[in-house]
């Protein structure tokens, strides 16, 4: 690892344990629906039952006259909603906003009453009829790609000349994020003012698309999200049930509470949707990649246009004079679909590396040879120099603690007893992100300090990263350091997606931090100060005490006693973070990686399993290396459930997604993880911000899929280009 700048460098790269463990353990964490204010009622959506038609009549007579119920809302009688000008939102239409149905789930009602089970009691006993058509939620087959994403020479004209070719079509079905905690919202309402726990990824946001469509002043509506049982993405942007809990709340008066079932989040909180990549590569005998064609698409709601953007990384991951990346939507009679951990380089990185891995084959050439083979010196699509790129160490560094060298590449020439193995591979990468960012740091006199931002820890370590940045620079030790998230009452922070939140809050951080100290070393140097006299900016900060540059390691004055001879109980800073915008307009950030997939093949029971993984990332500077090691193990047994397991199925007739809970939706636990071995680069990218760290939440998803298939053809001779493996499609072999 390179030198670290920070004064105090052994709180970075510590593997630290979480500072929030000890309440989550003990229950002492509250998550939103632990929160129970005084007079709380409770909310249940009814959900529509075609996926496409019209609401013709809703009866809540039977519904309103029940024990308990407070009130039923319906489009017929729903306050007034508006659509949000800005801020991020995937189902832009406000809930029961008219009486057309497009998916199924849909909200059509919401039953209010005093207890959850009064109110789902009810919301089963409101009739609603429709005039039902046919709905599609067909996968995307032959629609168009009108839209160019990136271009450069003539792909076509090269790939018709390349004397090896590849040409290919691999899918991914709908995956539902399925985070432990389910989406809830409790929402207070008092005279004007909003307050809403919810469980969001991004409570700045929040507050923004709330106070447009609730038709109030960002000021009179406060958001509170300080501990989330995961999100994977689908908790990034507000969803209909938000909504409805405030407007209940404004109606009634009293606080309401809306935690949506697990069957409502395969219908009305987003997925990931299906996509279908046509992937055509050309190259010389020798292995050189002359052209690169990644034409997608992606399945979409018939009213919001997210996109799942597949073609991320295609531009920039390996050299080549020829490349086009199109694109297309697909509509269907499907929820909106929204970012899952990866959005768009996990579907698009096992299109691209599957597809590498075939070139291979045809080539005869070993998969990491080619990858090196075909390294990049700049970013080719924007001509940029790279901020920080090192995925040929990965793939060496990998490939060596793997034992690649040891690998036969004749399929089924590997063996273990009776089983078969397959050893495949595959590159990964992720953008390097940074967004705007408040933060404040107060030091106080009881000898703590105090970091405040409005971002979220969403299970990732959030809390722990921060405090040992403030560590870093102040001394002071972690458990001395608290640290405030997840308000919007706090200075505004980033949303806790696309790997953001570390590197964004990095800069507003320790900017906050110094200006603390700076504040500190004034009341040092004032008159009745330990150093009257001196200049403020003569004086640091050195294991919690203020001194100057010539003092003896012990030497110094404690912070604290400082503060308390000047009767001053605390001394803050502000910072603030641009931004990467100018970063980006100079230089190509991106994370990179490399995984390393054994699976096992047992044919006479035809059990398949992943047994083994090496994954190598470059990922900027670890500040924890436990917790980003947790994420990026957590990222691996993620990409075996996408490879093997997961896929949401929608009956063609009603257009409901048969499979909506655990049981039938299959994930990865325990029982499917593989031997892991996760190891980090460590090189600060500093062009990102000073401490060199990027987000690495998403790339360890990115490309494991592909390495698995991978593989899977390596063991057992089969291609498997429609996602999840499927055991029936390996007896074949």
């Amino acid at each position: 690892m390179a030198e670290s700048g920070f004064a105090h460098a052994a709180a970075i790269g510590q593997p630290r344990t979480r500072i929030d463990g000890p309440a989550k353990v003990t229950g002492a964490a509250r998550y939103t629906a632990d929160y129970l204010p005084p007079g709380t009622l409770h909310g249940v959506p009814v959900c529509a039952t075609i996926a496409r038609g019209r609401v013709i009549a809703i009866d809540t007579q039977a519904a309103g006259d029940m024990p308990g119920v407070r009130v039923v809302l319906h489009h017929g009688n729903r306050p007034p909603l508006y659509r949000p000008a800005d801020g991020s939102i995937d189902e832009s239409r406000p809930p029961l906003d008219d009486d057309i149905i497009r998916y199924h789930g849909q909200y059509v009602a919401l039953v209010v009453a005093d207890t959850p089970e009064q109110a789902q009691a009810a919301a089963r006993a409101v009739v609603v009829r429709y005039a039902a058509e046919t709905p599609d939620v067909s996968p995307p087959a032959d629609e168009d790609m009108p839209n160019l994403d990136s271009n450069r020479g003539d792909a076509a004209r090269a790939y018709a000349q390349a004397p090896v070719q590849v040409d290919a079509v691999y899918t991914t079905p709908v995956e539902t994020h399925n985070s432990l905690e389910l989406h809830a919202c409790v929402a207070v309402y008092d005279d004007g003012d909003y307050t809403l726990y919810e469980t969001t990824q991004g409570v700045v946001n929040h507050r923004s698309v709330m106070a447009q469509m609730l038709g109030v002043g960002k000021e009179n509506v406060r958001v509170i999200s300080q501990y989330l049982g995961s999100g994977f993405g689908g908790k990034l942007w507000p969803w209909p049930h938000s909504l409805l809990a405030a407007v209940a709340a404004r109606l009634l008066g009293q606080p309401v509470k809306v935690v949506i079932s697990r069957a409502m989040t395969f219908q009305s909180a987003g997925h990931r949707p299906y996509t279908r990549q046509h992937m055509r590569l050309g190259a010389t005998r020798e292995g050189r990649l002359v052209s690169v064609q990644h034409h997608y698409l992606s399945q979409a709601s018939v009213l919001d246009d997210y996109r799942e953007n597949c073609g991320e990384a295609t531009p920039r991951m390996y050299s080549t004079p020829n490349l086009s990346v199109r694109w297309g939507l697909a509509r269907r009679n499907v929820g909106a679909p929204t970012s899952m951990r990866g959005p768009g380089a996990v579907p698009g990185m096992y299109a691209l590396e599957s597809a590498m891995d075939e070139l291979a084959v045809a080539l005869q050439m070993d998969p990491v040879a080619l990858r090196l083979l075909n390294e990049p010196e700049r970013d080719e699509a924007t001509g940029l120099p790279f901020s920080s790129r090192h995925l040929r160490e990965c793939l060496q560094q990998g490939a060596e603690r793997f034992g690649w060298s040891r690998r036969r590449p004749q399929v089924g020439s590997m063996r273990q007893g009776d089983l078969v193995l397959g050893w495949g591979m595959a590159a990964c990468s992720w953008p390097g992100l940074r967004m705007a960012t408040d933060a404040s740091v107060s030091l106080n006199a009881d000898g703590t300090a105090r970091l405040a931002c409005a971002t979220q820890d969403i299970g990732t370590g959030t809390y722990t990263v921060l405090a040992q940045l403030v560590s870093a620079e102040t001394g002071i030790p972690v458990d001395r350091i608290q640290i405030s998230l997840g308000d919007t009452r706090l200075p505004a922070g980033p949303v806790s997606g696309g790997s953001a939140a570390t590197a964004s809050v990095v800069p507003a951080a320790l900017a906050a931090t110094r200006k603390a100290v700076q504040a500190a070393c004034k009341l040092a140097v004032a008159e009745d100060g330990p150093y009257a006299g001196r200049k403020a900016d003569a004086l640091a900060i050195r294991d919690g005490r203020l001194c100057t540059a010539g003092d003896a390691a012990d030497a110094g004055v404690p912070f604290e006693q400082v503060l308390q001879g000047a009767g001053v109980a605390s001394v803050s800073g502000n910072g603030h973070g641009v931004s990467g915008k100018e970063v980006r307009q100079k230089y190509s950030v991106s994370s990179y990686g490399a995984h390393f997939v054994e699976v096992t093949w047992h044919a006479p029971t035809a059990r398949l399993r992943v047994s083994r993984v090496v994954t190598v990332i470059d990922g900027g500077r670890i500040i924890n290396p436990r917790t980003g090691r947790n994420q990026i193990e957590g990222a691996i047994i993620m990409g075996v459930g996408m490879a093997m397991l997961e896929h949401t199925h929608y009956d063609s007739r009603s257009g409901a997604p048969v499979n909506s809970n655990l049981a039938d939706y299959l994930v990865a636990t325990h029982a499917d993880a593989p031997q892991l071995d996760v190891a980090f680069l460590d090189y600060p990218d500093t062009v990102l911000n000073e401490a060199g760290a990027r987000g690495i939440g998403e790339i360890g998803l990115a490309g494991i899929a592909a390495a698995i298939t991978s593989a899977v053809h390596h063991a057992t001779g089969v291609r498997v280009r429609d996602l999840p493996v499927r055991i029936e499609d390996l007896l074949q072999a």
